[in-house]
């Protein structure tokens, strides 16, 4: 299949893993293999749309409205430059989501599941003065490492979800790169920075 063909499905893929998924699959991963499983299902309803809201919903619009009131394009905010706002305006939507589940006394560990992405979103904002890196593969990268670390805490065997998030990592780097919207080292930065940042924050919180 030609590259140029390619493209639709790239764009496709990226917009399906949009870098604000961390939260939600950590999320699914406890309710799965934790003491938390053990909740009702309306109260883990509940936990799974305070967590789409603020973390996926309301910060994708206001950088849709950002961007659209600047009149840019998907392409302009890959540019290093004017990806700061985004960055403010995700840690923001990540710090309200921590305190409203704080607010509500929601578990330990949903709480440390928003610290550890929201320190992945600043840590990608800090490095975003010096060099550009790819969210999308900071995401996917916490989702691995947010996995690895609660197979550690729990001793469960996470070989099935380790092998399927990094062939997701390997299929959405290339897609990004496909894109030109990002280098092989921007990808690979993005990556090591979400797994390592999620892993140490949860095992350490």
């Amino acid at each position: 299949m030609s590259e140029k063909k390619l493209i639709p499905v790239a764009r496709m893929l990226s917009l399906l893993f949009t870098p604000f998924y961390l939260p939600i699959v950590g999320m699914i991963a406890l309710f799965t293999f934790s003491y938390l499983s053990l909740l009702p299902w309306q109260y883990k309803l509940h936990v799974i749309v305070s967590t789409y809201f603020f973390t996926i919903l309301l910060p994708t619009v206001l950088i849709r409205a950002y961007r659209r009131y600047h009149g840019w394009s998907l392409y302009h905010l890959g540019k290093r430059e004017k990806r700061m706002i985004p960055y403010i305006i995700s840690i923001l939507s990540y710090l309200a989501c921590y305190h409203t589940m704080k607010w509500l006394h929601f578990p330990h560990f949903m709480s440390a599941i928003i610290v550890a992405a929201l320190f992945v979103q600043i840590v990608c904002a800090l490095l975003n003065n010096w060099l550009k890196v790819s969210t999308h593969m900071a995401a996917i990268g916490g989702m691995t490492g947010g996995v690895a670390a609660f197979s550690f805490i729990f001793g469960f065997n996470a070989i099935w979800w380790l092998s399927t998030l990094i062939i997701i990592a390997g299929v959405l780097g290339t897609a990004r790169m496909l894109l030109r919207l990002h280098t092989l080292s921007e990808i690979c930065t993005g990556f090591i920075v979400g797994f390592f940042t999620t892993f140490i924050t949860v095992i350490i919180i």
